[in-house]
């Protein structure tokens, strides 16, 4: 490995020194990291010589790409959606790649007609090609946020779509972070004091897997442990997935109490409190994503949040009947009329998809679910806490850093930014700003053209692209430094819901450029922070990623067209066929959010003219909840604990509740502190050496499992055996209300 102090000069000088004390000391004084976690973490030599955008980085990394995207979106309309992360390809990949090294021939391919060519076998597979394929796979391990929109307009609004139109939206809310990413880079990459915590995770795990690995004695190897996990996890899916659906959501209370409504609503895995309930199915587990991968104050500060809010909030506000709650579901993310029944927004939207104010002053007031209002409450305090708590516990660190990175001394960057600098060619500022031009110039094609189907006009556009400009490099600062991410989606619905009232794809739309452009922008710069601290050259890495986005966002877009166009009743739960998995409990809080935010609107909503003005108060309980624990962290420093209180993430754990249940929290917490807490403290070095992996198999084994039921049986409308274990929980009174004089069928009324 290259190293740029002369070891021969400093032996000379130090005849006394033994020889692997010089080499501590070279390193010592070029490790001139001021973050104390990346100086331990990250190793500061390089080797320039060693290829990164190979042919296996392609190959690998296409296919792995393309199939993240497509199994991601595929689980995404399942009742428990699955979300795979780049950890599977990672792990995968490096085998498969040594075996690639081992076996294509070395002579070189000329492309035809040009003068480039390219080695099949370039040599042994190496740590850079490794990163580039994990980072080219990480672009489809999550579904693109726009196909929400789509999945409104087709399953719920049951409306025509341009499929081009829908194509371009996909395509350019993907891209358009790219070039914010560009313009703040110099900050948010290159500044030695914004490090990016999580980043080290995956340091630690690319140093682990490419360290020699002998077979313990009686142990296995790691790939043969990934193997045998895989083979399981494959083999068992079958039984939650398409045999025995039930034990996903067993709920031991709905099986004692059949005919209580309150008892059901306590004990209900899917639809209640979900006490004394669990699920025996890893996709139950991970909804929320892994456990395995999180800390143990996380899962502390999530768990507590959980109870605090459905064990204790909302049982008072529903069963004390605050805003009408007990006419409607203890527990549900459907929007309502006053009698109780599924709100029929077809009553109130024209021909023109827009509101029919005389139509809706008619109808009836837009009413939720008392858990699903509090959990817009909840989320109005998750924003105003982060500010607080980051400001309180992070101000000074982050005002410190601030003034280093935009210093001239911070620009000039540590051993990395050297090493990076000295080694590498930088991307051109002109290839950020012509993808940010290009991606502009199609979504305003998507959005002014196609018979303006997404309704947002083209000063919409750029108003939702200069709130994600204003909010890329602050958010970014804080999430570079404390790892937390204030999310901009609910403020971005508020205020086009404010600006442009009644028209539900404006709103979506103009949330889904505002976030997600800025979450593009801040999901770029930290993989290009990862291959900052590997050492891999900065194109190849551009590269990777625009490539990996394009071809992540057209297999996203193009399993969901696929899905929606030929599955029956798609995300219709009232005429699926029992045991049909296809019930898309994210997209349906998604639909949801549209009418609330785009069709009624927040002033319809949350001030006096509608039911929720209350909700409003959160803004002001989310500033202050977080000053208590700061207080007393100052006043006890001895208490460290006090410290891991994080008020933001025991707010902000609750905005998965929706689509996610109860039985889910329960089961990531129950496995997270087992293997977090348990296995981590009585069997450390099986849990260094085992989590990560065991969590990817299990991912892998769920995935291509359901795959194979969905090509070969579910496809073809074969759900499985009819019989008692094909249902949900078997709590149906659940969902009833407990209000007198109100109808719902299959409920009694009171």
């Amino acid at each position: 490995m290259a190293s740029f102090v002369g070891d021969e000069v400093l032996e000379s000088k130090l005849p006394e020194i033994h020889q692997s004390d010089v080499k501590k000391a070279v390193e010592e004084e070029l490790n001139d990291c001021p973050i104390d976690e990346v100086r331990l973490t990250v190793p500061v030599t390089d080797d320039p010589s060693e290829p990164a955008l190979t042919f296996r980085t392609c190959f690998l990394g296409m296919i792995a790409c393309g199939l993240l995207a497509y199994l991601n979106q595929f689980f995404w309309y399942r009742t428990n959606p699955l979300t795979i992360g780049s950890a599977t390809a990672q792990i995968i990949a490096l085998p498969i790649g040594k075996l690639m090294a081992r076996t294509l021939p070395k002579r070189d391919i000329r492309v035809p007609f040009t003068k480039w060519s390219f080695s099949l076998n370039p040599g042994p597979f190496n740590m850079k090609e490794h990163v580039l394929i994990t980072i080219f796979a990480g672009c489809g391990a999550n579904t693109a946020y726009a196909v929400h929109i789509i999945t409104s307009v087709k399953a719920y609004y049951h409306r025509p779509l341009h499929p081009v139109a829908g194509m371009l939206l996909v395509q350019t809310t993907q891209l358009l972070g790219y070039g914010w990413a560009g313009l703040f880079r110099k900050y948010l990459v290159d500044s030695p004091y914004m490090w990016w915590p999580s980043n080290m995770v995956q340091v630690s795990l690319f140093r682990t897997l490419h360290e020699k690995d002998k077979r313990p004695k009686g142990g296995l190897t790691r790939l043969q442990f990934f193997l045998m996990v895989f083979i399981c996890s494959f083999a068992y899916y079958i039984v939650p997935g398409y045999l025995f659906p039930s034990i996903s959501f067993v709920s031991f209370v709905c099986l004692i109490w059949k005919d209580s409504i309150t008892a059901q609503q306590i004990g209900s895995a899917r639809n209640g409190m979900g006490l004394g309930s669990f699920g025996l199915d890893w996709s139950t587990v991970a909804f929320l994503g892994s456990p395995l991968a999180t800390p143990l104050f996380a899962i502390f500060n999530v768990f507590a949040g959980f109870i605090l809010f459905l064990w204790v909030l909302v049982p008072i506000v529903y069963y004390s009947n605050a805003f009408e709650a007990k006419r409607f579901p203890f527990f549900s993310s459907r929007t309502l009329d006053s009698t109780g029944k599924t709100y029929n927004v077809s009553r109130i939207l024209t021909d023109d998809f827009d509101i029919n104010i005389g139509a809706y002053n008619n109808y009836s007031k837009l009413y939720l679910p008392a858990m699903f209002a509090f959990i817009y409450g909840i989320s109005f305090a998750t924003l105003t806490a982060t500010i607080t708590h980051v400001a309180l516990f992070h101000g000074k660190t982050i005002w410190k850093m601030w003034r280093k990175a935009t210093s001239v001394a911070g620009q000039l960057g540590d051993v990395h930014t050297r090493l990076m600098k000295r080694n590498y060619e930088v991307v051109p500022e002109w290839w950020f700003q012509a993808v940010l031009v290009i991606s502009l110039a199609l979504a305003l094609c998507a959005c002014e053209g196609f018979g303006r189907q997404l309704q947002l006009p083209w000063w919409g556009l750029l108003f939702a692209c200069a709130i994600a400009f204003f909010f890329t490099l602050p958010i970014g600062i804080i999430q570079a430094t404390t790892n937390l991410q204030p999310g901009l989606n609910v403020i971005t619905e508020l205020i086009i819901g404010y600006i442009y009232p009644g028209r539900p794809l404006a709103n979506v739309a103009f949330k889904t450029y505002g976030y997600m452009s800025m979450s593009q922008a801040l999901l770029f710069t930290q993989d290009f922070k990862l291959g900052h601290y590997m050492k891999v050259p900065p194109k190849s890495m551009f590269i990777v990623q625009l490539v990996g986005t394009i071809v992540a966002s057209s297999v996203s877009f193009g399993t969901a067209w696929w899905l929606l166009t030929t599955v029956e009743n798609i995300c219709n739960t009232s005429l699926l066929s029992p045991g049909s998995p296809w019930t898309c409990p994210g997209d349906e809080v998604f639909y949801n959010a549209s009418i609330i935010w785009g069709v009624v609107g927040p002033r319809r909503m949350f001030t006096k003219l509608g039911v929720y003005p209350q909700m409003n108060w959160f803004f002001l309980v989310g500033f202050l909840a977080p000053i208590p624990g700061w207080f007393f962290s100052r006043k006890y420093p001895e208490k460290k604990w006090i410290r891991l209180i994080n008020v933001p993430l025991i707010l902000g754990g609750l905005g998965s509740m929706l689509p996610a249940r109860a039985v889910h929290y329960l089961m990531w917490v129950a496995v997270g502190i087992f293997f977090n807490f348990y296995v981590y403290r009585w069997h450390r070095k099986w849990w260094a050496r085992h989590t990560y992996i065991l969590s990817a198999a299990l991912d892998a084994g769920v995935a291509f499992m359901g795959v194979l039921l969905f090509l070969l049986l579910q496809n073809k409308n074969i759900n499985g055996p009819e019989w008692w274990g094909l249902g949900d929980d078997h709590c149906p009174l659940a969902t009833c209300p407990t209000a007198p004089g109100i109808k719902v069928k299959g409920c009694p009324v009171h």
